[in-house]
């Protein structure tokens, strides 16, 4: 069978949702997961998200906002979902699940000549942390005793840190890479401990229609299947600010 109509056969395999209207799902600006380009809204999980709808056949709109507000409003709207979030216990049942759409881990970064070592997370525990309103990673260690600084987004966090405002940043990789690449501060951060991973998915509304999720959820294995999804993850692997 030849790749058209292998891809033919995988999409009629879909099961298509039945919604009486368009999903609305929200989003904030996080790159290179999440932003903007002009009118667009694009990065790694928008792309895979409008895959998964166009193969489950389902109309949506989508929205960029504070992560709080569009964490809120997915739990208080009945045909709502909001993306990435991760999936810890304690969210475990607010939301029904689609994903994951990708994974990232929870790093330390500090200068590079940092008067600490930092071997487990425990040794942090008197330092300041900066991280973003909202963020997964913040909440972690806000419930667990950490002193964090917390700003309206990420992108502050390299020159609070460069200024002496905050000790630690907590952030990914792949975020860090760019921006720190961008901002000329490349060997002066620097990664001092991954303390975790986790997977961030497709949270929706407990009302959407289980027809609707499990269209969704065969979507996501299918992008998963034939590569669609490992393709969007390289195009931005080597992502920078513009």
């Amino acid at each position: 069978m030849t790749p058209k109509l292998l891809l033919a056969a995988s999409l009629l395999a879909l099961p298509f949702a039945v919604q009486a209207g368009p999903l609305h799902l929200f989003t904030e600006n996080t790159p290179p997961d999440i932003m903007r380009d002009g009118q667009r809204i694009i990065g790694i999980s928008p792309e895979k998200v409008k895959e998964i709808m166009s193969r489950a056949g389902i109309s949506y709109t989508v929205e960029i906002m504070a992560w709080r507000r569009a964490y809120e409003l997915a739990q208080r709207m009945p045909d709502a979902c909001v993306f990435s979030t991760s999936r810890t216990p304690e969210r475990e049942a607010l939301f029904k699940w689609v994903g994951p759409l990708r994974e990232f881990d929870w790093t330390l970064y500090g200068l590079a000549n940092a008067p600490f070592q930092i071997n487990t997370l425990e040794d942090a525990k008197k330092l300041r942390i900066g991280g973003y309103n909202g963020d997964v990673r913040v909440q972690y260690l806000q419930d667990r005793g950490f002193t964090v600084d917390v700003a309206p987004d990420n992108f502050s966090n390299p020159r609070k840190l460069m200024g002496g405002r905050i000790d630690l940043w907590v952030t990914s990789h792949l975020l860090a890479n760019g921006l720190l690449e961008h901002e000329g501060l490349v060997g002066k951060i620097v990664p001092l401990l991954t303390f975790h991973t986790s997977r961030a998915y497709l949270a929706c509304n407990k009302a959407v229609p289980e027809a609707t999720i499990a269209a969704m959820s065969a979507a996501m294995a299918d992008i998963v299947k034939d590569g669609t999804a490992a393709a969007i993850d390289r195009k931005y692997a080597n992502w920078r600010p513009r």
